[in-house]
């Protein structure tokens, strides 16, 4: 078929105003500086299957886009013939409050869904920075999280089920609708992370949570990330339940307009008030010992942090490691960002209940970026931690692999997984780990 009448084929399944090829439309949807022929913006689970048929017997190759927040996450794309905009799927299918889920279509947005939610007094516990305007799809396909996941977990721990449309256009559902369903292959987790390479999410059923009675946060500071790193394992070592335990560095707590602390941990809880109170008081005894004052965190603390775990420029680095080990790490970070960037002081938060570190380095040169990253992955090697490259020019991660080493073994299950879902290699080709 000629790229005309592909054009026509795909407008007569959008509607011609819902296919755009202009020049500006091109520019403003491509993915690391390739521009797809169209951009098709179907309102349709339907319509995004035909597309996807059409797309799969012209051999094209089609990029899933849902607020376009983390399309610098993973490996160039090898093509982007037709990105699929999935804006207009952004409807609540179905909620059950008795049963606390609800169905939602891919391009709903964090946001839309917490008004939706505010009635009835429950909320879905995910906040990666800007979460208010990222669609749940593509939460889900770039596994994204955020502060709350210290409690409650991240995308994979609220997917009951999901409906997809593999390559071919065969619309598939996987896992289930309540709560509690006959085990089996789980295939909604399998569609965490993949970015969309191994099928374009539609809908998904998500696992809510009541919203907490009451909730309060509070900063502890301290001199030196040594004395940080003592208040956080004993407070994970108590019974203390905390929402959110986010370590800063001196950087990051200025992005925050706080300044005097060597390094600092924004803690909060959300629970029955007296429990809050009672779990507070603990916490500053904690601080103490650590040799730390307890201040409470500012109104609008959590949503402003979002600047200090995401810068909008340079690099960004998601660094895993135990959580035993924060201050060690995070010291590491900032030496071999320092030593490889001219003294740079990188900021770096992390969900210290998880060992999971967010650094920014303000260096782009890819030669030192792969320096920093290298030297970073052969330190936390030794503990099975990892270094991914969440956000850099796509020059960057052209030459340095975003994903890091993986075992032989787990690729080669990736590889009979994208050859079974996607054998033609239509989805978002080339981005994920091993170039899949």
């Amino acid at each position: 078929m000629t790229a005309r009448s592909l054009g026509d084929a795909l407008a007569s399944i959008a509607g011609r105003e819902h296919v755009l090829q202009d020049g500006a439309t091109r520019t403003r949807f491509a993915v690391d500086g390739l521009e797809p022929r169209w951009v098709a913006r179907p309102a349709s689970l339907d319509e995004v299957g035909r597309l996807l048929a059409l797309a799969h017997d012209a051999g094209l190759a089609v990029v899933p886009r849902g607020g376009g927040t983390d399309l610098e996450l993973g490996r160039p794309p090898a093509r982007a013939d037709l990105v699929l905009d999935l804006a207009r799927l952004d409807r609540i299918v179905d909620h059950n409050p008795d049963d606390l889920t609800i169905t939602v279509e891919a391009g709903v947005t964090v946001g839309a869904l917490a008004a939706r939610l505010a009635a009835h007094r429950q909320f879905l516990p995910l906040d990666p920075p800007g979460a208010a305007a990222r669609t749940l799809g593509g939460i889900a396909a770039t596994n994204a999280s955020g502060p709350l996941r210290a409690r409650y977990g991240a995308m994979r721990d609220f997917l009951l089920g999901v409906r997809f449309v593999q390559a071919d256009g065969v619309s598939t559902w996987g896992g289930a609708k309540v709560v509690k369903s006959v085990s089996g292959y789980d295939v909604p987790k399998l569609m965490v992370g993949a970015l969309g390479t191994l099928g374009v999410l539609g809908e998904l059923t998500l696992r809510l949570h009541p919203a907490p009675e009451f909730e309060a946060g509070w900063l502890a500071g301290f001199g030196d990330a040594a004395a940080a790193q003592a208040f956080v394992t004993r407070l994970l070592d108590s019974p203390v339940q905390p929402s959110r335990v986010e370590w800063l560095n001196a950087a990051a707590l200025a992005v925050c307009g706080v300044a005097g602390m060597g390094a600092a941990v924004a803690v909060s809880i959300g629970t029955a008030e007296s429990a809050v109170r009672a779990q507070g008081e603990t916490l500053r005894a904690f601080a103490r010992a650590a040799g730390g004052p307890v201040t409470p965190l500012a109104d609008g603390f959590w949503a402003g942090y979002g600047k200090a775990m995401a810068p909008d420029d340079g690099v960004r680095l998601a660094v895993g490691t135990l959580a035993s080990k924060l201050a060690e790490t995070a010291g590491e970070i900032a030496q071999a960002i320092g030593d490889e960037c001219a003294g740079a002081r990188p900021t770096i938060t992390a969900c210290a209940a998880l060992g999971s570190l967010r650094a920014w380095c303000p260096e782009t040169d890819p030669r030192r970026v792969g320096a920093v990253v290298e030297r970073l992955r052969q330190f936390v090697a030794p503990v099975g931690g990892s270094v991914v490259i969440r956000k850099a020019p796509a020059a960057v991660r052209a030459a340095v692999d975003p994903w890091g080493p993986i075992e032989a073994g787990p690729l080669a299950l990736m590889r009979r997984l994208k050859d079974e879902f996607d054998p033609k290699r239509v989805l978002n080709p080339g981005r994920f780990v091993g170039g899949l």
